[in-house]
């Protein structure tokens, strides 16, 4: 679920590459498929790696930043598509990037209901990540005043994801990277008050404009008293232009 998984890919989301330049103005489009979609640990298209299929656009001038992502999303027999819509400001001070953005995480109505637009739901995104040598650290928080909106209760509920990443690339321009993350949520619906999730993977751009992915994501045992947790590996090949 949602765009930020790349989050997870901490250093390796810097190998996106490809644009076409207007002035101060980047306009930037990518494509592509994966052995299962995965977010913050926890398995999109039900448990079973159903394959991924998604694109988006993404538009930068100077510090700013906006753009659109298309999933699908669901299991086999009850498809839906996701469509996120974010913007943010990205300072750089330093050696350290800030980005201070905001999501929108939207959901078309699947035929039996697995997958529905009640979920759809908004997050503010704080992030900062510094770079020393060939490598990166990083950290980031994420608010939601209504975690899956109103799939579970009625009104929402407030939800905080908290990331730490770090990559390492490599002379041959493999990026080594990983995250772990914690997910809180209200243990009065999950009877959960929260899982923790971690990722571990390689970048590699094939080409100027294809990267492929490869990574290991796990989660603890609450996991699944918040949707259906992820102990697996995902390959992901992307083409940016």
């Amino acid at each position: 679920m949602k765009l930020w998984k790349t989050a997870l890919c901490g250093a390796a989301a810097s190998l996106a590459l490809g644009s076409t330049a207007f002035a101060d103005t980047t306009v930037a489009w990518n494509v592509g498929v994966a052995t299962d979609y995965v977010f913050r640990g926890l398995d999109q298209t039900a448990p079973g790696s159903e394959g991924e299929a998604f694109g988006g656009v993404d538009v930068t001038s100077n510090a700013l930043y906006g753009g659109v992502w298309v999933s699908n999303t669901g299991p086999t027999n009850d498809k839906g598509f996701e469509y996120d819509i974010y913007a943010g400001y990205k300072p750089v001070m330093g050696s350290v990037t800030l980005d201070l953005g905001a999501i929108f995480y939207g959901y078309t109505d699947s035929d039996s209901g697995f997958v529905t637009s009640d979920a759809n739901m908004f997050e503010l995104k704080a992030a900062a990540t510094d770079t020393i040598g060939s490598g990166t650290i990083g950290a980031a928080v994420y608010y939601s005043p209504n975690f899956v909106g109103k799939a579970n209760f009625d009104n929402g509920d407030a939800s905080v994801y908290g990331e730490l990443n770090a990559g390492y690339t490599f002379s041959n321009k493999a990026t080594l990277s990983g995250a772990i993350g914690k997910q809180w949520v209200d243990d009065s619906v999950y009877s959960v008050d929260g899982y923790t999730t971690w990722n571990l993977g390689v970048t590699y751009p094939i080409t100027d404009h294809v990267t492929i992915d490869v990574r290991y994501i796990g989660t603890d045992d609450d996991a699944n008293g918040v949707g259906f947790g992820a102990n697996t590996g995902v390959a992901t090949l992307k083409a940016s232009f």
